[in-house]
């Protein structure tokens, strides 16, 4: 078998749908499976997996063991040759597989395969590519000095910016939301540290595969969406986690850092006084205009009285250029992008293309009864029934 498409899910039982659907049309032509690992969730998702994936192998285990160990466990079970890592808030593209395979197929010195990952909005996510975080580095990224310092190599090598996002290369540390990797070096590594509940694991396992004396490499050819989640808001519950991830990968791989110290207590105030401050976040507002991607004239009906304004049909597909500006004139619009009529690889075409601040972005999976997306990387993404 030629690869295994490992998927740990822990309640997110709609993008855990989409993205399973978006994995079998990108397998279709591949000798491959899919393992859905999930890590006792309480929302139905190994029901909906056990009625609409019911070919696929599913492991339910009784407790949340965390993300190394649930992919230890499912890596177990693989038959491929290669195996990727994947997160269930993800979607590929029909062609993604082809192409990292094809890639890896030509290295000599493989270690790890990253992709070009952008969130629900359409913006490149820039931990698709990173440096090894030293203390100097993370300190670089934790207080942003890459963003007031942009044109600066002493500034810039968390996210690797020696690549430019649209430029395939090798790197030193990859995202555990898209991995793909041989399975005989996943073992030969033994798989994620399970010491390591979350966040530090795919920094880690990147790190062993370089002294492995083996290549990491970041492969722009194929998009991916990564719905971010929760994951990225920095509070104090994420200080703490970061602290905890990073003091892990450094006593296990260098000497104790008190420099890391010391930043990591600073910020905890900082960005305590910060929160005190700044109060809630502001919901943002309602679009003003509706556009659907589909020739179903129904489901514009339908979904007209769901959002109880008019979603309007229009055809991308007619367009040689599409310029936001131009058709949507400012207004804050949201695109519905009809699965059972346009690929996912055009849906994430669309979005990648089209992001702009006026604009939303959802899916309508194909023979779902939801629709599904995210306006920011901050937030958990939203679903909306069409039942």
């Amino acid at each position: 078998m030629q690869l295994s498409v490992i998927i740990l899910n822990y309640n997110v039982r709609y993008f855990l749908e989409q993205c399973v659907l978006s994995v079998q049309e990108a397998i279709a032509e591949l000798d491959a499976e899919i393992i859905v690992i999930d890590n006792n969730s309480t929302d139905d998702s190994c029901l909906m997996m056990q009625q609409r994936f019911p070919k696929i192998k599913l492991i339910q285990n009784k407790e949340n063991y965390g993300f190394p160990k649930g992919n230890n466990i499912a890596v177990a079970e693989a038959q491929g040759k290669y195996i990727c890592i994947l997160n269930p808030d993800t979607v590929v593209a029909e062609d993604t597989f082809n192409k990292v395979l094809a890639f890896a197929e030509k290295q000599t010195d493989l270690g790890i395969i990253g992709c070009k990952l952008i969130d629900g909005t359409g913006n490149f996510l820039p931990e698709s590519k990173r440096g090894i975080p030293t203390p100097w580095i993370a300190f670089t990224k934790f207080f942003s000095l890459y963003k007031i310092f942009p044109k600066s190599n002493l500034f810039n090598q968390y996210y690797a910016q020696h690549l430019s996002e649209n430029e395939t290369g090798k790197v030193a540390i990859l995202v555990g939301a898209f991995m793909l990797m041989q399975r005989d070096l996943y073992l030969d590594l033994k798989g994620f540290d399970e010491d390591c509940f979350m966040y530090a694991d795919d920094i880690d396992l990147s790190y062993r595969a370089l002294q492995n004396q083996k290549s990491n490499y970041y492969f722009h050819e194929t998009t991916v969406i990564h719905y971010k989640g929760e994951s990225t808001v920095k509070d104090e519950k994420y200080m703490k986690r970061f602290q905890e991830a990073m003091r892990f990968f450094y006593q296990k791989h260098f000497k104790k850092s008190f420099f890391f110290e010391l930043f990591i207590q600073v910020g905890i105030i900082l960005f305590s006084l910060v929160k005190m401050f700044q109060g809630k976040t502001k919901a943002k507002p309602l679009p003003e205009s509706y556009v659907l991607y589909s020739l179903n004239e129904k489901l514009s009906e339908k979904l007209t009285q769901i959002f109880k304004n008019k979603v309007v049909i229009f055809d991308f597909k007619k367009e040689k250029t599409v310029n936001s500006s131009q058709i949507f004139g400012g207004k804050r619009t949201e695109i519905i992008l009809d699965n059972q009529y346009v690929s996912f690889k055009k849906c994430i075409k669309i979005i990648e293309t089209l992001k702009d601040k006026s604009i939303t972005f959802k899916i309508l999976p194909k023979k779902a009864n939801f629709i599904i997306g995210s306006d920011s990387r901050n937030d958990r993404g939203q679903i909306i029934k069409i039942e």
